[in-house]
């Protein structure tokens, strides 16, 4: 179930669906791409923000599906680029980590001044969804327009998730990121030239060398096990006061089922943890239904916020 759905045939965005681009100034030195999709009265909608996860970007196919679904419900969707994803490298000298969950509380407070909106949901895919429940914790109850968040297969202790990424099971799930993310930082170091040494890059093999040589001191961290320590949103989720919504799975092959036996997690009231014995990694097939697609995760996430919405009407 985790690779199916990425070679699964999408139905694109129509083109007739309105869509522009827009970069928010998260730091002095740092924009990140969105591609907004907002209805003729924004502020009266519930605008839906998403995060995609390692090495993806607002065209990633949970993004594209879930942002259909979304705007079939006629509600505002803005979908995120982190850090240097979606061809936006030149809008930051910096690389994109676990830990930057400020740059998601500084939209949502654009939005809220600048645009209206009061009524906003967050929603992130594996790293994504580190960074949403780690903001989530932070923000506490600060942050009233903000009215819940979820995460699908979070890697909330990204140490045992990189532990897991390196078994010789996932050996193509390894690769693939690694290699990437070193295409990546070459085509970033041309940008910036002089910022980062690569003569260390060919020698890296795994994703832990990686994050020690690069991710670890461009985030400001002493190193990959400061950094995977200091960014793991489960440190933050006794401290979640919104609804909140967990999806993963037992087989997925990179976040360990057993970092869920988290008692911040499952003594919180307002954290909803919904455990599938298969689903892969962001996949979650299901049969067809009769009045679903056969993503069963996308479909969960729109109903939740959809009774979210409701419950919050009948108060």
């Amino acid at each position: 179930m985790t690779l199916i759905p990425r070679w699964w045939s999408r139905e694109p965005i129509s083109p007739t669906t309105p869509m522009h681009e827009r970069v928010f100034q998260v730091t002095q030195e740092t924009g990140l791409l969105t591609k907004s999709h907002w209805q003729p009265v924004p502020h009266n909608k519930p605008t839906i923000l998403l995060i995609h996860g390692l090495e993806g970007c607002t065209e990633s196919h949970y993004m594209i599906g879930l942002t259909q679904k979304i705007l079939a419900k006629e509600w505002n969707c803005i979908r995120i680029n982190q850090r240097n994803c979606g061809g936006s490298e030149h809008l930051t000298p910096t690389l994109y980590h676990n830990g930057l969950s400020q740059d998601y509380q500084n939209i949502i407070q654009e939005i809220t001044e600048q645009d209206g909106c009061q009524n906003i949901w967050l929603i992130g895919y594996s790293m994504g969804g580190n960074l949403t429940l780690k903001l989530a914790g932070e923000i506490g109850a600060s942050l009233p327009s903000l009215r819940g968040v979820a995460a699908v297969s979070p890697n909330i202790r990204p140490a045992a998730c990189v532990e897991a990424l390196l078994r010789p099971s996932n050996w193509i799930y390894h690769q693939h990121f690694l290699r990437s993310l070193k295409t990546k930082l070459q085509h970033k170091a041309q940008l910036y030239p002089g910022k980062w040494d690569l003569s260390q890059l060919p020698k890296i093999q795994n994703m832990r060398e990686f994050d020690n040589v690069y991710t670890a001191p461009d985030g400001g961290y002493h190193d990959a096990q400061d950094y995977y320590t200091k960014s793991a949103a489960e440190k933050t989720l006794s401290d979640i006061v919104l609804p909140t919504l967990i999806i993963s799975a037992q087989d997925d092959p990179f976040i360990p089922v057993n970092i869920f036996d988290n008692p911040s997690l499952n003594e919180n009231p307002f954290i909803q943890l919904l455990l599938t014995h298969y689903g892969g990694h962001c996949g979650f097939l299901q049969r067809r239904q009769l009045q679903e697609d056969p993503f069963w995760a996308e479909n969960r996430l729109v109903d939740w916020i959809e009774s979210q919405l409701n419950t919050t009407a009948q108060e």
